[in-house]
C-alpha cells in the first residue's frame, strides 16, 4: 500500500510539473508573439472591418501555429538546444542558412525602427495631453531610444528587471482599460451594414499584419530547451494553448476599439501614418472617460518598451555573435552603436513609419515564420531522420496550405510596397 501512494504522488507530482511547464511554455508563446503590433491591427483593419478581421486573423493563427509545430517537428530532431540558424543549415543548406539569418536581422531593425516610431509618438501624445508640453517626433525619438537601449547595453539581468517590471504593469493596465471598452462597445458600430463587396478588397492589405502578429516562431527552439525531453505532447500544447491566448486577446483588442471608434473615424488615424498616438487622440475624442484613457497610454507605452527592449536584445545578441564582437563594455558599446544607430536614425528622420514598417516586417517574418519551417520539414522527412517520431498532421494538404499562405502573404506585401493594393482612407 505504501509503494502505492508512493507511487501515486510521484505520479500527481510529474503531472504537476508538466502542467506548469505548459503553462511558462505558453506563456512564452504568447509573450513573444503580443507586442506593440497589435495597435496595427484595427488600423489595417478599418477598411475590411471587425467581422471579416476576425475570419482573417483565425486565418492567420492556424498558419502560423501550423508552421511552429512544423518547425517543432524539425526540432525534435535534434539535440536540446539546437538554434533557428543550426536547423536552416542542417535541413536548407547555407544558401537557406543565410537567407533565414538575413531575414531575421531585417525583422529585427525594422520592427525596432517601428517601435521607435510608435514610442515617440506616444510620448509626443502624453506630453502634450499631460502636461500641454508640445514635443517634437525626431526629439521624442531619441528620448525613447536613448532612455531603454541603456537596459540592453548594461546586459540581460537589467533587461530582465525592467521586463518582469512592464509585463506586470502590462497586464494590469491592459485588463483595467479592456473590461471598461469593451463593456462600451456598440453592437451597431462593430457591425454596421456594409456590403462584402467593399470590405473584402482590403484584406489583401491586412493580411501580412495578421500574419506578423503570431510571428512567436524564434522561441520554438528556446521552448524545446526550457521544457525538456523529447516527448512532443506538452510542446504541443505549450504551442497550442500560447498561441490561442494571443488570438483571444487580439479579439478582445479588436472589439475594444472597434467597438469604440466607427470606420469613418479612422480617416483621421490613416492620414497620421496610423501610428499609435493617433489612435489613441481618436479614442479620446469618441468620448471614453478619462481613467480609460490614462489607462490606455499607460498600457500603450509599456507595450512599445517591452516590445523594443526584446527586438533590440535579439538583435544585439544576433550581432555580437556574427561580428564576433566581446561582451566587455567596448565590445557591447561596438555591438551597440550597430544595434541602435540605423533604427533611431530612421525614427528621427521619418518619425510616422509606424504602419509601413510593421508590413515590411511581414515580408521578411514570412520567410522564417512560414516558408521556412514548411521547407525544412519537407527536407527533414525526405532525410528520414529518426530523433524523433512527431509528425504533424494533416499531410501534404496542410502543408501545402501553409506554404501557399506564405506565398501569398510575400506577394501581396510586395503589392503593397508597390502601392498595387486598395487603401482605405476613412
Amino acid at each position: 500500500m505504501n509503494d502505492v501512494a508512493v507511487s501515486a504522488g510521484s505520479i500527481g507530482s510529474t503531472s504537476r510539473t508538466s502542467l506548469r511547464k505548459v503553462l511558462g511554455g505558453a506563456l512564452i508563446v504568447a509573450g513573444t508573439g503580443i507586442g506593440a503590433g497589435m495597435f496595427s491591427l484595427p488600423v489595417v483593419s478599418s477598411g475590411m472591418w471587425f467581422s471579416v478581421s476576425i475570419v482573417v486573423l483565425v486565418l492567420a493563427w492556424f498558419c502560423c501555429y501550423s508552421s511552429a509545430l512544423y518547425l517543432l517537428e524539425v526540432n525534435l530532431h535534434y539535440k536540446e538546444g539546437a538554434s533557428f540558424d543550426t536547423l536552416a543549415g542542417k535541413t536548407i543548406g547555407k544558401s537557406g542558412r543565410l537567407i533565414n539569418g538575413a531575414s531575421v536581422a531585417f525583422v529585427c531593425y525594422i520592427l525596432t525602427y517601428a517601435y521607435i516610431s510608435g514610442g515617440s509618438s506616444i510620448i509626443s501624445h502624453s506630453m502634450e495631453s499631460l502636461a500641454g508640453i508640445a514635443v517634437e517626433s525626431h526629439l521624442a525619438s531619441l528620448i525613447f531610444a536613448a532612455g531603454l537601449s541603456i537596459f540592453v547595453i548594461i546586459g540581460p539581468k537589467a533587461v530582465d528587471r525592467i521586463t518582469t517590471a512592464m509585463v506586470a504593469g502590462m497586464v494590469i493596465t491592459f485588463l483595467s482599460f479592456t473590461g471598461g471598452l469593451v463593456g462600451n462597445a456598440q453592437h451597431e458600430t462593430l457591425f454596421p451594414v456594409l456590403p462584402m463587396s467593399e470590405s473584402l478588397p482590403f484584406v489583401m492589405t491586412a493580411l501580412p499584419f495578421m500574419m506578423v502578429s503570431f510571428g512567436f516562431h524564434n522561441c520554438v527552439p528556446s521552448l524545446v530547451k526550457y521544457m525538456g525531453g523529447k516527448e512532443s505532447r506538452p510542446l504541443r500544447n505549450a504551442i497550442l494553448f500560447g498561441s490561442l491566448l494571443a488570438l483571444v486577446i487580439y479579439v478582445l483588442w479588436q472589439i475594444s476599439i472597434m467597438g469604440n471608434l466607427s470606420r469613418e473615424a479612422f480617416g483621421g488615424v490613416l492620414a497620421s501614418g496610423g501610428n499609435i498616438g493617433a489612435l489613441i487622440r481618436a479614442l479620446e475624442q469618441s468620448g471614453i472617460s478619462v481613467h480609460l484613457s490614462s489607462a490606455l497610454q499607460l498600457f500603450s507605452q509599456l507595450a512599445v518598451a517591452t516590445s523594443f527592449v526584446g527586438v533590440s536584445l535579439g538583435l544585439f545578441d544576433y550581432l555580437a555573435d556574427l561580428f564576433g564582437f566581446s561582451d566587455d563594455m567596448p565590445g557591447r558599446l561596438k555591438t551597440s552603436a550597430l544595434t541602435f544607430i540605423p533604427p533611431t536614425l530612421l525614427g528621427v528622420f521619418i518619425p510616422d513609419g509606424f504602419i509601413t514598417a510593421i508590413g515590411f516586417a511581414g515580408l521578411g517574418a514570412t520567410i522564417f515564420c512560414v516558408i521556412g519551417p514548411v521547407m525544412m520539414v519537407r527536407q527533414t522527412r525526405r532525410q528520414g531522420l529518426s530523433g524523433s517520431s512527431f509528425r504533424v498532421s494533416g499531410g501534404n494538404a496542410r502543408l501545402w496550405l501553409v506554404l501557399g499562405f506564405g506565398v501569398v502573404v510575400m506577394l501581396l506585401e510586395v503589392l503593397n510596397m508597390l502601392k498595387l493594393l486598395p487603401v482605405f482612407t476613412g
